[in-house]
């Protein structure tokens, strides 16, 4: 499936951590995604500890790299960025659903996407 095979309007979701894994796509979609490298710029990876165990079953670890937001341009995260139908994406909010939600964000190529950050750090800035 190619970057616009989500439709004429994809739902952007930019991933850095374990949505890339073949295996946890293919439990998650029924397939495997076609994406496009992008960067997040502004942000660091870290780890953070998994609660839901069907996801640590899954991904196979227990932690799993988050973003946070560092204020500093020149910080980048490398990722991929994956077209997803609107079912796909609800599918990708409950993969996540236990310890990150998810936010808009502007990559480096200039397109919008979501990106799932640590419900946590989400709570801080409500």
């Amino acid at each position: 499936m190619s970057e616009t095979d989500a439709g004429p309007d994809p739902q952007w979701v930019f991933s850095y951590g374990t949505l890339r894994l073949p295996e946890v796509q293919q439990a998650t979609y029924g397939r495997l995604l076609d994406g496009v490298d992008d960067a997040l710029p502004g942000y660091r990876v870290e780890l953070l500890a998994i609660t839901n165990p069907a996801v640590v079953a899954l991904s196979g670890a227990a932690e799993h790299p988050v973003v946070r937001p560092t204020g500093d341009p020149s910080d980048s995260v490398p990722g991929r960025r994956f077209g997803l139908t609107a079912a796909e994406l609800a599918r990708t909010d409950r993969y996540e659903s236990a310890d990150y939600t998810r936010i808009g964000v502007d990559l480096a190529s200039g397109v919008r996407a979501w990106l799932y950050v640590a419900r946590s750090d989400a709570d801080e800035d409500a």
